[in-house]
Order: C-alpha cells, then structure tokens, then sequence
C-alpha cells in the first residue's frame, strides 16, 4: 500500500473551488497553504476552501524567499499572514484549530533556521505528523524535528509554462519514476509520502484539470490519501 496525504501551496486562485469540490468528491482531504497577498485577490475562493471544512495553513504572506531576509523581516511575513488568516477563517465561520507553516519554496531562512524553527515552537505552530515516514535522508535532515511542513515529492507541475519545455508528460515521469531524485519514490509498495502540489491558475490554463489527471493516476496506481494529523 502507498499512503499520502495530499498538500497545495499558493491558495487562494481562481480555480481553488474546483480543486476543492473535486477532492471533495474524491474523499481527499488536503492540507492547503495560503499565501496571503494572492489569496486577497481571490478571498471568496478561499472562503469556499474553508467552509469546505480544508485546513489551510500559513505559507507567508508574499512568497519570497525566507533566506534573503533578516529574521525580523521573516518574522512579519509570517505574522502579517496569520493575521490575515484568522481574519478569514472569522469570516468563513470556521474555528481554527490547526496552525501549520510553510516556508516557500522550502527556504527555511538561512542562517537563521534554527531562530525561525524556536519561533514556530514558540507561537504554537501544529507540526504535520510524519512519523511514519522512515526515508534516511528526511532524518539526515533534520525534517522530522523541523516544525515547518515540507514534502517527499514534488509534482513540479508549476513548471509547466510556456517556453518551459517542461509538460504533463513530464509530470507523468516524475510520478512513474523508479529513482529518487530529489525526493523519494512515489510509486513503491509500502511507503508514506507528503505530496506537494500547486493552485495555479496559469497551469489550469495550459493544463485544465491538470490536479485531476496527476491526482487520478495515483488513484489509479494504487495510492492511498490519508487525513492530516498533527503531533
């Protein structure tokens, strides 16, 4: 059996709601995480989220990269965007129970990673339960004592642009690899994984339904979704 418990980054986007209805449908819950200044283009599509009953987590409040700020300014990224996301959980009626954390595109900040992770112990941050995953390197790593949610594959479906040259068919690649390359395997009997997808609206454009294709061919090879919990 392969178990996975399913996250998406940069909510909110146009094309949230149908990514919601269509887990929804699937019996998939996710964890999502929001990256404030965008999901403030598109605040009803994050409401819908999380009336949705999806947890949506903190993933900075402008998307830069943690590691070219001071650590003050990583501080008020996160914090700007906490407040903002208590505001639209008040506003979408929902408690909020669960408080995970994302550093965007997995900089944990530098020099100042280990200051970054003794505030996120220190403002209660929920750490995503990944006990069962027995990989060597995530330990080698540090990730299984590191309070923010990181990823053992990537779907990179984001790169699919155009000029890229990267395709669906490459995302297929990646899913059907039998080598790990900068994650692990994701198609290996008895194994747990956190996957790392995208709401992108420019991919929906070049790829519609593209969540659906990737996420029914795992269904298709066997995986199994998983519903978060934290530790």
């Amino acid at each position: 059996m392969i178990r996975a418990l399913l996250t998406i980054d940069d909510v909110s986007s146009e094309n949230t709601p149908a990514i919601v209805d269509y887990l929804n449908e699937k019996k998939i819950r996710p964890v999502m995480f929001a990256v404030g200044q965008w999901a403030e283009k598109h605040p009803e599509q994050l409401i819908y989220a999380l009336k949705s009953g999806i947890i949506v987590g903190n993933h900075s409040y402008t998307h830069p990269q943690f590691s070219r700020l001071s650590f003050e300014e990583a501080r008020q990224e996160i914090e700007k965007n906490e407040e903002f996301l208590d505001r639209f959980y008040e506003k979408a009626g929902v408690e909020r129970k669960y408080r995970p954390f994302r550093f965007p595109y997995g900089d944990k900040g530098g020099e100042n990673k280990e200051r970054l992770q003794e505030y996120l112990r220190e403002k209660s941050f929920d750490k995503v339960d990944d006990t069962q995953l027995k990989y060597p390197w995530w330990k080698e790593r540090g990730l299984d004592q590191d309070i923010d949610t990181f990823w053992t594959f990537d779907f990179a479906e984001y790169m699919i642009r155009p000029g890229s040259g990267f395709t669906r068919e490459d995302v297929m690649k990646r899913i059907h690899a039998t080598e790990a390359g900068d994650g692990a395997v994701l198609l290996k009997e008895d194994s747990d994984h956190i996957l790392l997808l995208h709401a992108h609206d420019e991919t929906e454009e070049l790829v519609p339904g593209y969540y659906r294709i990737f996420i029914d061919e795992l269904l298709k090879n066997g995986v199994e979704f998983v519903e978060p919990h934290f530790l």
